[in-house]
């Protein structure tokens, strides 16, 4: 080679120069750690697809929460299960709701913690959709009112933001103007706005139980092979008022998450979702992976896309086991 060639391997020679020029910076407070709580008392049920990862009672949420903000996690994501279901989702937005009343213990007990509630209607409902349906038809519109007072409602019990994750055309606009109206006007709205029908939800409706009773979720959530509609679905969103914006699932989607980033003014998350997790969970238990270094590599390409903050169940462990500064 000529004496002055470029030589990239000179700034890999050591892990303290690699440091300097790295082009990523991960920074693990930019990560939202998921929790499914349940009704009753004393309950904790391991989640079998989803290792280390359990439906809890709200008692038991407390004792999480404030473990895991003793590690430095103080930014959750919250999902209920009800005792009840039915064809109205009444559980979803009733002010004595699993999700409604964990929100009032936790800032009554935990108030440094940042509780981002996710608004949706598939756990709630008999049929497992995120809308009512009529025959074998999704609606959107008539929904859209269950989807506004169930945001309404976490609002009102105290949630710092609000994640609207069903999918349905206007939902944003719908629970902004339902806030405004009931004088939330400084409480962001967290979009799903780029979520597609994906294959990698499955043990995320095992841990909720959401798993629709009929057909599947085709006709609201994306189909995979849309980027463009992506980018419209976002821009849509923002116009309608939602002050973050969402792609999930992260990993098959990192060129969306890059496509988003360069149109989108607002911050983008990302959701490291529960198929990504438990397919980390079983290589490593098989002996085919090293947990931490799989992990870093995989938060840190979700970041290295554009995202600005990260929804994982591998929060919890990246934070205890020191995984990521």
């Amino acid at each position: 080679m000529e004496q002055n060639a470029q030589r990239p391997r000179r700034i890999r020679g050591s892990g303290l120069v690699r440091e300097l020029v790295a082009e990523t910076v991960v920074d693990r407070r930019k990560l939202i750690m998921p929790h499914f709580v349940q009704e009753g008392e004393g309950v904790r049920e391991p989640i079998e697809s989803m290792p280390g990862i359990d439906r809890v009672s709200i008692d038991n949420l407390l004792k999480d929460c404030e473990a895991d903000l003793a590690a430095g996690i103080d930014k959750i994501l919250l999902f209920g299960i009800p005792e009840k279901k039915d064809e109205i989702a009444s559980e979803a937005y009733s002010r004595n709701g699993v999700v409604q009343k964990a929100i009032r213990e936790i800032k009554k007990k935990l108030p440094d913690i940042l509780i981002i509630t996710d608004v949706c209607l598939c756990e709630y409902m008999s049929h497992g959709h995120c809308g009512i349906v009529k025959g074998n038809r999704i609606l959107n519109d008539p929904t859209l009112e269950l989807l506004a007072r169930t945001a309404l409602s976490h609002a009102e019990s105290g949630a710092d933001m609000v994640a609207p994750s069903d999918m349905m055309d206007g939902r944003v606009g719908a629970i902004r103007r339902s806030l405004e109206e009931n004088g939330f006007h400084d409480l962001p709205i967290l979009a799903y706005s780029a979520k597609y029908a994906s294959a990698f939800y499955g043990p995320f409706r095992d841990a909720a139980c959401s798993a629709p009773q009929f057909g599947d979720r085709s006709s609201y959530q994306m189909d995979c092979r849309n980027a463009v509609e992506a980018e419209k679905e976002v821009l849509l969103d923002i116009d309608e008022g939602a002050d973050i914006v969402m792609v999930k699932p992260a990993l098959p989607y990192l060129d969306v998450i890059y496509r988003i980033k360069k149109i989108a003014d607002t911050p983008l998350c990302a959701y490291n979702v529960s198929g990504e997790y438990s397919m980390v969970k079983s290589m490593t238990r098989l002996g085919w992976g090293d947990e931490e270094r799989l992990v870093r590599e995989i938060i840190t390409s979700i970041f290295r896309a554009g995202a600005d903050m990260i929804i994982s169940y591998h929060a919890r462990d990246i934070f205890t086991q020191g995984w990521l500064p």
